[in-house]
């Protein structure tokens, strides 16, 4: 297959582009900067919001687009305007671009449990519970999944919404996410170095390994549409983790103390990001994705990525 990937070159982008490439696929990525991108991919080096960008990018026609770019959530917060022109507005022009140079092309959406608003629900969250966006991004997000869903019924794509939540374990520094602190606690208890936690040990999240989500996406290339709720769009499977739990199996595994985890609370950031209830993804196990087997499992591939 001839794919292209936007926000190729970002950390979900990197890992997925050399499973396609070592699986065969012949691979365009798009990206504001090509460095660090594997071997054997084509880049098309810009800004999305760029048409002549999109228009190189999709030279030639493709079998699939993976959209992975995105202004994230706190750099969406904190500029609105650059939010809506990449998240809505060249997001939009690459869904009827690429449907237009081949009617039905496959299109994998990369969307964000953000769509659920916070607080979540107590009780819990499953295929049925409404999205209720409050922040930018994820109302932009939610927006971009009404688009996937009528353009597919129209015919222009064949799309699939994913619902990331967080991936593990991000490079260190600075990413525009809120949700840092999560990759961050791999990174100090890796190098032996203390660490102020901004959630508390009982904060609970969502998280798969990158690998798992680099898995789920690359299945949803092929999988069969029709065990889609009408939406097109499922939340990924994911563990469901107290943080007080992650900090010890990551110290467990690097032969740290947990000791050097201090817990300090924001009460805003434990409320959007720390209070994860249970999760219930019948709908996309259905369609073939999965979560990670255990905490032990997902700690041990998420420490391998920070090498």
């Amino acid at each position: 297959m001839k794919i292209l990937v936007t926000g190729a070159n970002g950390f979900v982008g990197r890992h997925l582009l050399g499973g396609l490439l070592a699986s065969g696929h012949e691979v365009v990525g798009t990206d504001t900067s090509g460095d660090g991108i594997p071997a054997g991919a084509r880049m098309v080096v810009g800004d999305l919001g760029d048409a002549m960008l999109r228009r190189e990018a999709i030279a030639g026609g493709c079998d699939a687009v993976v959209h992975l770019a995105t202004v994230p959530g706190g750099a969406a917060e904190a500029d609105p305007a650059t939010s809506r022109r990449i998240n809505i507005d060249a997001t939009y022009d690459l869904l009827e671009e690429a449907g237009a140079a081949r009617p039905g092309v496959r299109v994998v959406y990369a969307s964000s449990i953000a769509v659920y608003g916070d607080p979540l629900p107590a009780a819990g969250v499953d295929d049925g519970t409404p999205l209720s966006p409050r922040m930018t991004y994820g109302g932009h997000k939610a927006m971009m999944e009404t688009a996937i869903a009528m353009l597919s019924n129209r015919g222009v794509i064949d799309g699939v919404s994913l619902r990331l939540s967080g991936i593990l374990a991000r490079p260190k520094g600075p990413s525009g996410m809120k949700s840092a602190f999560m990759s961050n606690l791999f990174h100090a208890l890796a190098g032996n170095a203390p660490f102020v936690c901004p959630v508390s040990q009982k904060a609970t999240i969502w998280a798969q390994s990158v690998e798992r989500c680099v898995a789920n996406l690359t299945h949803a290339l092929t999988c069969d549409t029709p065990l889609l709720p009408p939406t097109r769009a499922v939340t990924l499977p994911a563990l469901r983790i107290a943080m007080g739990d992650l900090a010890l199996e990551i110290a467990s595994q690097c032969g740290a103390s947990a000791a050097l985890v201090s817990y300090q609370p924001d009460i805003a950031l434990e409320a959007a990001f720390g209070a994860h209830p249970m999760l219930s993804t019948p709908a996309a196990e259905r369609a073939g994705l999965a979560g990670d087997a255990n905490l032990g499992s997902l700690v041990s591939i998420a420490l391998k990525t920070l090498s």
